[in-house]
């Protein structure tokens, strides 16, 4: 590979086999480095790929302004963690963890604390990034100083929620996090029910919502023209449909998206269950 802009001592934009531009990170790849010139490869630690047609220029800019022993820190925890090994090439949550680390760094040497009130929430709707997040903050807090506290997970595990779309921040994370809490609860009010958030069928419901939110967002709906199976879910769980369709109203009014039949039916079947569930386990407390 060749250089085509050199962006910093460290970081270097060229072209892959195919012809994709990438952002390549070396300590000292740039350093004395023209356009033009053969790259050797044995100093390249991470090659990132843009994608969803975003700017590369920009992204390497971005990479450019994050101090190089955070950045490298962050990099090299992702991939001892387990987060996200060398073969991934997305720039963006490299980008976004180093720049939230970069700047609990500095909080923390200012010896300003930063609670985040949605802890026990990401715990609970979110606990395999929550995890994640855990691990990843232990291999950062081995390579930086001062050690982060262990709060910081909460936001970690909030990028690695976001990773999942294609937004570049929080907010549409934030606003699922607030719907997923706001719809377990209208299910537990109308039913009668204690929603179990821990419980198999409640764990199944939030993946889906997560999932629904994904379709949503990149306008990729489930829609098979009001299929057979969703007629049937309709037909065996009336009640479960009406909440379903009180759901997908909320929904509906704070994303801005309207559901399609197929949603709303997919979302009556994960009410069904967990309303199947909960009753069982009220029933057995009873006994």
């Amino acid at each position: 590979m060749k250089v085509l802009r050199v962006i910093n001592n460290n970081i270097v934009l060229s072209r892959d086999a195919s012809g994709q531009e990438v952002i390549l990170t070396g300590r000292g790849l740039g350093f004395r480095a023209a356009p033009g010139q053969e790259i050797d490869p044995a100093r390249i630690v991470r090659e990132f790929v843009p994608a969803d047609g975003r700017d590369p220029d920009h992204l390497a800019e971005l990479l450019a302004a994050i101090d190089e022993e955070v950045l490298r820190a962050v990099v090299i925890a992702l991939d001892v963690s387990g987060v996200e090994g060398r073969a991934t090439t997305r720039p963006t949550l490299a980008i976004a963890v180093a720049d939230h680390i970069e700047a609990a760094l500095e909080r923390a040497r200012r010896g300003q604390g930063l609670e985040y009130p949605l802890r026990a929430e990401v715990q609970t709707l979110y606990a395999d990034e929550y995890a994640r997040a855990v691990r990843l903050l232990a291999e950062i807090n081995q390579r930086l100083d001062p050690p982060l506290a262990e709060h910081e997970a909460t936001a970690l595990a909030l990028h690695l929620v976001n990773a999942g779309f294609a937004s570049g921040d929080l907010s549409f994370t934030y606003t699922m996090t607030g719907v997923i809490q706001q719809l377990l609860a209208v299910v537990s009010e109308r039913f009668g029910i204690d929603v179990d958030s821990t419980s198999m069928s409640a764990a199944r419901f939030i993946t889906h919502v997560r999932y629904l939110f994904v379709r949503v967002h990149a306008h990729r709906q489930l829609d098979e023209q009001d299929s057979a199976i969703g007629q049937a879910i309709r037909r065996n769980y009336p009640e479960a449909t009406h909440a379903a369709e009180q759901l997908a109203t909320i929904i509906e009014l704070r994303l801005g998206s309207h559901l399609t039949a197929d949603e709303v039916s997919y979302l009556a079947l994960h009410v069904a269950r967990m309303t199947m569930e909960g009753e069982q386990n009220a029933g057995e407390r009873g006994a």
